[in-house]
C-alpha cells in the first residue's frame, strides 16, 4: 500500500489547483476522480471571474471573492508557462446593462452596492457602453462598467491545472471511485478507492456535488447538486469583447469565436439533461442583451451540476476528524475561487493556520447548527 502526505478526492479545477499548489511546495500528493477528471462543474461553468455578489446571500463571500480575483493574474501566468497552454484569460471587464422602467434607480443601487462592498464599478452612458459593445441591445436603459472583472476558459483552464500538477509531481488518477475513508485512534489514515487502500495522512475532500455521496462525510457536505443549462453560440456578424449580463443572463466571449450564454438554477437532482424549457430561457435573456444573435448558430448545449449547500456557501476547512479538510459548495464560485482554495487549503496543510479569516466557512457549522436549535 502506497502512502502520500495527502490525498485529494475530486478531479475538478478545485482538487486540480489544491493538487498542483501543494505539489509546488514540495508535498506528495495523489489526487483520485470517480471518472475522467475536470468533466463536471469545472467544465460545465461560463467561467466569470466577478467579485460582485449576485445575491445577498453571497455578500459574506466578497472577500473571499476579491482575494481569489487578485490571485488570478500571478495564477494564470504560472499555469500558462509550466504547461505552455492558453487558457484564454480576458481582463476587458464586464458590462451590467438594465432593462426595466426603472432602471437607472436600478443602476444607483447596484452602484451604491458594489461601491459599499470595495469593488469597482460606475455608471457607463448608455452610449458608450454600445460604442465599447456594439452588439448591446437598443432596449438597454443604462448600464455599469466594471473595470476588474474577467473571464476565463474554465475548460481549458482546468485541463492546464491539472498538468501542471502532474508536471509538479503530483500523482493523477481518474477512474478511482473513493468509497470510504479510513481512520485509525480518531484520524484519517487514507481512503479506500476502488477496493484498493490509498493511505495519507491528510485528505482533502473536493469532489463537489458528489461530496455526500462518500460514506460518513454528509456530515461534513450536506451537498446537493443544482442543474445549470447552457448554450453557445457562434455569429459571423456579432462581436463581443468582454462579458455582458443582465439579471436574467449573461454572455461571454472565447477565443475561438463561441459566446457562452446562460444560465438556468433547477434542482433536478442528478439529472445532467438539456431541456427545450431551460435552452428556451436562456436564449430569451441571450437575445435581450444582444439581439442580433438572434442569427447565430448554436453550437453546443450542455448542463451541469452546482454543488449547493444549505445556505449557499462555500465548505472550507479542518474538521473534527484530525487530517479531514474540506474543500466543496463552492456553487456558482469554483471557477473564481479556485486560486484562494488552493492558497487555504496549503496554508492548513504546510502551516495549521490561514492568512484570511474563513471560520464562516467551516464544515463544523453544519454539525453545530442543529445543537444550537435544541438549545434554544
Amino acid at each position: 500500500m502506497k502512502s502520500y502526505d495527502v490525498v485529494i478526492i475530486g478531479g475538478g479545477l478545485i482538487g486540480g489547483a489544491i493538487a498542483w499548489e501543494l505539489a509546488r511546495h514540495g508535498v506528495e500528493v495523489v489526487l483520485l476522480d470517480r471518472q475522467q477528471l475536470g468533466r463536471e462543474a469545472s467544465w460545465a461553468a461560463a467561467g466569470i471571474l466577478s467579485a460582485s455578489p449576485e445575491s445577498p446571500e453571497a455578500i459574506p463571500l466578497v472577500p473571499l471573492f476579491k482575494a481569489s480575483l487578485g490571485l488570478y493574474p500571478v495564477f494564470v501566468a504560472a499555469v500558462e508557462e509550466a504547461t505552455g497552454r492558453s487558457v484564454d484569460f480576458r481582463r476587458e471587464g464586464a458590462i451590467e446593462a438594465f432593462f426595466a422602467g426603472d432602471a437607472r434607480r436600478e443602476l444607483s443601487t447596484f452602484i451604491a452596492l458594489n461601491h459599499g462592498l470595495g469593488l469597482a464599478a460606475e455608471p457607463l452612458p448608455i452610449e458608450e457602453a454600445r460604442e465599447l459593445e456594439p452588439a448591446l441591445s437598443d432596449e438597454a436603459h443604462a448600464a455599469a462598467l466594471l473595470p476588474d472583472e474577467a473571464s476565463v476558459d474554465n475548460r481549458l483552464l482546468t485541463e492546464a491545472v491539472l498538468a501542471a500538477a502532474a508536471r509538479a509531481g503530483a500523482e493523477i488518477r481518474a477512474g478511482a471511485a473513493v468509497e470510504k475513508l479510513m481512520r485509525s485512534s480518531g484520524r484519517v489514515t487514507g481512503v479506500v478507492a476502488g477496493g484498493e487502500k490509498v493511505a495519507a495522512a491528510q485528505v482533502v475532500l473536493a469532489a463537489g456535488c458528489f461530496s455526500a455521496q462518500i460514506a460518513d462525510l454528509a456530515r461534513y457536505a450536506p451537498m446537493r447538486p443544482v442543474r445549470g443549462q447552457m448554450v453557445a453560440l457562434r455569429s459571423e456578424k456579432v462581436n463581443v469583447q468582454r462579458v455582458l449580463r443582465s439579471e436574467h443572463g449573461y454572455v461571454v466571449p472565447r477565443d475561438d469565436g463561441r459566446m457562452v450564454a446562460g444560465s438556468t438554477t433547477e434542482n433536478a437532482g442528478y439529472e445532467k439533461g438539456v431541456t427545450a424549457g431551460g435552452i428556451e430561457q436562456i436564449l430569451r435573456a441571450t437575445l435581450e442583451i444582444a439581439p442580433g444573435l438572434a442569427e447565430a448558430a448554436i453550437v453546443e448545449t450542455w448542463s451541469g451540476l452546482r454543488p449547493g449547500t444549505p445556505d449557499h456557501l462555500p465548505i472550507l476547512g479542518p474538521t473534527d476528524v484530525e487530517g479531514l479538510l474540506i474543500a466543496t459548495g463552492h456553487y456558482r464560485n469554483g471557477i473564481l475561487l479556485a486560486p484562494v482554495t488552493a492558497k487555504l487549503v496549503r496554508e492548513w496543510i504546510t502551516e495549521g493556520q490561514t492568512s484570511l479569516a474563513v471560520e464562516a466557512f467551516s464544515p463544523m457549522r453544519f454539525e453545530q447548527a442543529p445543537r444550537a436549535s435544541a438549545a434554544g
